[in-house]
């Protein structure tokens, strides 16, 4: 490597440590002097020198020396022409020109050397770079190892990257990835050869661990306008070798006031579910879920008590785009305002997800989109026809590279068609309001309400939440929100009587995502809404 570097760029410090220079031969009798006498002086002189630019920067090849097609350009690089000449942007472009010959199927793409000139008459600095791309590769053969304790080809059957596809490092990181959505695996490291083999692929050899299969634990969410619950669950990651997994929860709850629609009701409520997943049925792509549960569910609208079952299986399109078919069964009693009945529900929801953020608790970028087609084959006393239309859509974007201010919206949508509001049980219409959808109001308040005020739900609802995510610390946040969202009796959201609120939010980030302490107020309260919500959760609100 070439340096050739005045030192007036790199500035002088001086140090003198009781009054000498630290390499004065009586350095130590004379440190030992003052410190008979007290502390020992230290001082420190910086001269700072004078501040250069970038001047001519060149990508050439290590080996001919000439320049290279297809390189970055500098606005890539981060290296203009009359910038100023930090050494921190020069190691930076390193790895970027590394990574994007690795990126063109280069995996052996390094930096050879690099040539630092600077001119002390016209204080530029000139910057070679001495690049050695490497052959073009394509995937060659792949070997799992520790794998043992999954299903013989487990891993191998969802390795879908063909022989001879081109070198790709996010092909890789794709695969890594999408192997630790399974609860089963702990780590996946990926080794390259240091080689190619003779027909010009990369040999890979994935390495994988196993997590512990049994886990126990608890949680507990409260709201001031939701009410509060306690969950007790325990799981098993592997529960027949073939990255099965089932999770047992039971959860307890305490609405927190009287019902509306039943005062006599008791606030206790409670859940057992269990949940199952079996991966790979028919192929790798396709997975069997199954969710059942029995339930006592108190709102302000009704009480109810049911038992529900959920069976589906979910088809990865790719690694952000899913898609659900289930059969959505449920047996309940539900009493409101005007009377006590039984619902026998059969539905066939269509569900489409796809995300593309960074991170399931605390995301900094990406969309997270999901929308649900739910036909009904008999719903309360409509009869066939009756549709449920249920979408959201989330967006993230990180400002900075530290991700330290982040700008999170988020739109939701619904709607039934084909029945009327009574002829919709009260469990299937939609309300708004609460922590997880309009923040500051009660519970399901921004929803219709009889001739008598009390709450019953709609045929459609909208909501809208925007949050400017501010990170003080590495371990505190800041979050400013506005939220808005109503329910509407019609089929269609007609945006008559919304609801709006804004609040500030207090995150503490751990291993395992931010601890969210909301305090909302509503802007437009009507007479029965409250002066303030608060809300305590792990996670993000969206």
């Amino acid at each position: 490597m070439l340096l050739s570097i005045p030192p007036a760029i790199m500035g002088i410090i001086r140090i003198r440590l009781a009054g000498s220079p630290p390499d004065a031969p009586d350095i130590f009798e004379r440190v030992e002097a003052a410190r008979a006498r007290g502390p020992v002086p230290v001082q420190v002189d910086v001269q700072a020198g004078d501040q250069f630019h970038f001047g001519r920067v060149n990508l050439v090849d290590a080996r001919t020396r000439r320049p290279l097609t297809d390189a970055p350009s500098l606005a890539q690089l981060r290296l203009i022409p009359g910038e100023p000449a930090l050494a921190t942007s020069i190691v930076r472009a390193e790895g970027i020109i590394v990574d994007h010959w690795r990126a063109a199927a280069h995996p052996f793409a390094r930096i050879v050397d690099k040539e630092v000139v600077a001119d002390h008459v016209k204080k530029t600095v000139d910057v070679t770079f001495l690049v050695s791309p490497g052959p073009v590769a394509t995937f060659g053969r792949f070997t799992v190892t520790g794998a043992d304790f999954l299903t013989p080809g487990f891993i191998e059957e969802r390795i879908d990257i063909a022989p001879g596809t081109p070198y790709s490092p996010q092909t890789l990181d794709r695969l890594r990835r999408r192997l630790l959505e399974y609860e089963a695996i702990a780590s996946v490291r990926i080794r390259e050869a240091d080689r190619l083999d003779s027909d010009g692929s990369l040999p890979i050899t994935i390495e994988v661990s196993p997590r512990k299969p049994r886990y126990v634990g608890f949680s507990a969410t409260y709201s001031s306008t939701d009410g509060s619950a306690l969950n007790a669950y325990w799981g098993h990651r592997n529960l027949f070798g073939g990255g099965e997994t089932l999770r047992l929860d039971a959860q307890a709850s305490w609405f927190g006031e009287k019902s509306e629609a039943v005062p006599s009701a008791d606030p206790f409520g409670y859940k057992f579910a269990a949940t199952f997943v079996k991966p790979g049925i028919y192929t790798a792509r396709n997975d069997l879920v199954a969710e059942a549960a029995i339930l006592r569910e108190v709102t302000n609208a009704y009480v109810r008590e049911a038992a529900t079952l959920l069976v589906g299986v979910r088809h990865r399109f790719s690694d952000d785009l899913k898609l659900q078919v289930s059969l959505d069964l449920e047996q309940s009693q539900v009493e409101d305002s005007t009377d006590t009945r039984d619902y026998g529900i059969i539905g066939v929801p269509f569900e489409l997800t796809y995300d593309n953020t960074d991170s399931r608790l605390d995301p900094s970028r990406g969309w997270r989109v999901s929308a649900t087609v739910e036909p009904f084959a008999y719903l309360g006393d409509a009869g066939a026809g009756p549709t449920l239309f249920n979408g959201s859509v989330s967006t993230y974007h990180a400002f900075d590279e530290n991700k330290r201010f982040i700008l999170a919206g988020r739109l939701a949508a619904g709607s039934i068609i084909g029945a009327g509001l009574y002829d919709v049980p009260p469990q299937r219409r939609f309300y708004v309001g609460g922590g997880g959808s309009l923040r500051g109001y009660d519970y399901q308040s921004a929803s219709p309400r009889n001739e008598d005020g009390i709450i019953i739900g709609g045929r459609s609802f909208f909501e809208a939440s925007l949050e400017a995510r501010v990170r003080v610390t590495d371990t505190i946040g800041i979050v400013p929100f506005v939220d808005m969202g109503s329910a509407f009796a019609s089929e269609w959201p007609d945006f008559d009587g919304m609801k709006y609120s804004a609040g500030v939010g207090l995150r503490y980030y751990t291993s395992i995502g931010p601890l969210r302490v909301d305090l909302a107020f509503p802007l437009n309260p009507g007479p029965d809404d409250g002066d303030f919500g608060v809300y305590v959760s792990l996670g993000q609100a969206f």
